[in-house]
């Protein structure tokens, strides 16, 4: 074997942006992808800011250049996030076929990506709290949003975590037919639950002209449902990739790692969004 040969083997040869291995099993690789999803992830915020700047008679910048940073932010951050999930979790397995990664190193750090949303979230609600008990709150125009859609919504997204904590026992249990029935049921509950709330936008915005301009109950409603709103397409995303792993055969009763930390994943979404309705929505008009 020569050096250059050596030198490829242990990693350290030529490198190439994005790697086409990244963490866990690719620490000697670079990779351009966390970085895409953070760039993503911070133009969201600004961009929700231009959206907020642009309304009112004293606008200070057009509507078209916030919807524009917002939809492009978007896109990048979901681009940057699937990009990093398929170089890091699921290409190098169309060949190895089974999740071969540490359990536990994968669980732990899913914990530790979900102390950073409990914080993310968290901080928003502070902010919901302060200005909920604050005097602006009296001069706060709240529109009453708890209705029929929300209920639906949540019984929806609820649904969607009992199917998916079957879906995984079926696993566990061997019965793969009825883990992958189970886990498209999931899947599509959760593509359901995001179409619905993007009706109820439609609904608000148009006619009801409930906008994220319209005050601060509007600033932190739109804020707020709009970020779980994301993540619930993020755990999307991810049931997809573990449901067409799952359709390849990569998952067993001993092997089912993915599962178990996308599972984790969306049951988080969901009891955030319940405390969402409660807070949010069911609160809003409370004295």
């Amino acid at each position: 074997m020569s050096v250059s040969d050596e030198h490829a083997d242990d990693g350290h040869g030529e490198h190439h942006l994005p790697a086409t291995e990244d963490w866990p099993h690719g620490f000697g690789e670079a990779s351009w992808w966390p970085f895409v999803t953070a760039i993503g992830g911070s133009g969201i915020y600004v961009s929700a800011a231009l959206l907020v700047l642009s309304m009112g008679e004293n606008a200070l910048v057009s509507q078209t250049v916030g919807a524009g940073a917002m939809a492009g932010s978007v896109g990048l951050f979901l681009v940057g996030i699937y990009g990093w999930l398929y170089h890091a979790f699921v290409s190098d397995f169309w060949e190895r076929g089974t999740d071969y990664h540490s359990d536990k190193t994968l669980k732990f750090a899913m914990l530790l990506f979900l102390g950073s949303e409990i914080a993310t979230f968290g901080a928003g609600f502070v902010y919901y709290f302060i200005v909920r008990g604050g005097e602006v709150w009296t001069q706060a125009a709240v529109p009453e949003v708890f209705g029929s859609l929300v209920i639906i919504n949540t019984l929806i997204l609820i649904a969607s975590s009992a199917t998916l904590h079957f879906s995984h026992v079926a696993l566990r249990n061997g019965d793969r037919s009825r883990f992958l029935k189970l886990l498209g049921a999931t899947l599509l509950l959760g593509i359901v639950f995001i179409g619905g709330q993007v009706y109820e936008y439609y609904e608000f915005i148009v006619h009801e002209g409930f906008t994220i301009g319209g005050g601060v109950y509007g600033s932190a409603f739109y804020g707020l449902t709009g970020l779980h709103g994301l993540h619930v397409t993020m755990g999307a995303v991810l049931l997809g990739i573990v449901f067409i792993r799952g359709y390849y055969g990569q998952y067993s009763a001993e092997r089912h790692t993915s599962v178990s930390t996308a599972s984790m994943y969306w049951h988080f979404v969901d009891i955030v969004w319940v405390f969402l309705v409660v807070v949010l929505y069911m609160g809003a008009n409370l004295v």
